[in-house]
């Protein structure tokens, strides 16, 4: 089906590791993609262009120009051009407002605003709300009201009511846990350890589950007086020495979800979906249902598709007809 279909729009997602970039016909189907590593942290140079032409020069040409469209921390201050955060509650209209087109040796190139949460407590993003909303295009039903959950290094829960992100909080799990792993002295047993393969050992999803209970009934002490249970676990002979790692990630995930749900304003009904890498989102899916929460979907790679909703925003590309 998508070989008959022809390029109408070159979107980009470029985070701080790597640079994905797609070809995309009507809707954000995917015609062809490809990676580099080439993220704006690995660019030492900072040549943002060359990394550009060299990814995409084959893809660009005077007789087939194509509009090229990219989010995510290129647009940071980190990055080839810092671009002012559009403003909760943000959809695609808002952020097609707020696109910066800076020249490059292909042509314009439109960059995305990221997603500023005022107040007296500021949260932004970059790259998620293009996610979001690549995630909202593939159910209408998700925009009447929906949670998505969006794992990773700094984990996003994101309330969206009538197709608008509406607000959201930043969770930091994942670099906690890689601090704690490689800094701390809950990690030593584990990297004195041999090498285990966590998802196929039944002892270490075990203590998995049994780190995201403990922080489910940890009550108002929370995390921090069951942190060291990682180390007092071991020490009398609960934990092996390669599950501590796996306690130690069910007891930041069990943290994060046991706040995240708690805060106010957060649906206690509705649909949940997770948006990302399908393994952690497994991960998410296991432990949400330590909360209750059976019926959450996940949804793999929806930033092309967000990249084409604000490009039709924009104007890049023909609005398609709704059914």
């Amino acid at each position: 089906m998508a070989a008959s279909l022809h390029a109408q729009l070159i979107g980009i997602d470029w985070g701080t590791s790597s640079l994905r970039a797609y070809r995309l016909a009507p809707g954000g189907a995917v015609l062809e993609s490809r990676q580099r590593p080439w993220g704006i942290l690995h660019l030492v140079d900072r040549d943002f262009d060359r990394a550009l032409s060299e990814t995409l020069s084959d893809w660009v040409s005077p007789q087939s120009p194509l509009p090229i469209i990219a989010s995510g921390m290129i647009g940071s201050r980190g990055g080839w051009r810092e671009v002012p955060y559009a403003a909760c509650p943000a959809d695609p209209g808002s952020l097609a407002a707020g696109v910066c087109v800076i020249e490059s040796s292909l042509g314009p190139l439109h960059l995305v605003p990221g997603v500023i949460q005022n107040g007296t407590e500021p949260n932004v993003m970059r790259g998620e709300e293009t996610q979001i909303l690549g995630a909202l295009a593939s159910d209408r039903a998700l925009a009447r009201e929906a949670l998505l959950v969006l794992p990773g290094t700094h984990c996003k829960w994101v309330v969206v009511q009538a197709g608008l992100i509406q607000r959201f909080a930043t969770h930091m799990t994942g670099e906690l846990f890689a601090l704690l792993r490689d800094h701390s002295l809950l990690g030593r047993p584990a990297q004195d350890a041999p090498h285990h393969a966590s998802d196929a050992d039944e002892a270490a999803h075990a203590a998995f589950l049994r780190g995201i209970r403990t922080a489910r009934d940890a009550g108002p002490e929370g995390l921090s007086g069951r942190l060291f249970t990682t180390r007092s676990l071991f020490l009398t002979g609960e934990l092996a020495a390669p599950h501590t790692l796996d306690y130690l990630s069910g007891l930041l995930i069990g943290e994060e979800i046991r706040s995240a749900l708690a805060a106010p304003g957060v649906p206690s009904k509705g649909p949940v979906l997770l948006v990302g890498n399908p393994a952690l989102c497994a991960r998410y899916h296991l432990s949400l249902g330590e909360f209750g929460i059976h019926h959450a979907q996940s949804l793999e790679d929806t930033a092309p598709c967000g990249l084409w909703k604000i490009a039709e925003a924009y104007g890049l590309v023909p609005r398609l007809a709704q059914p």
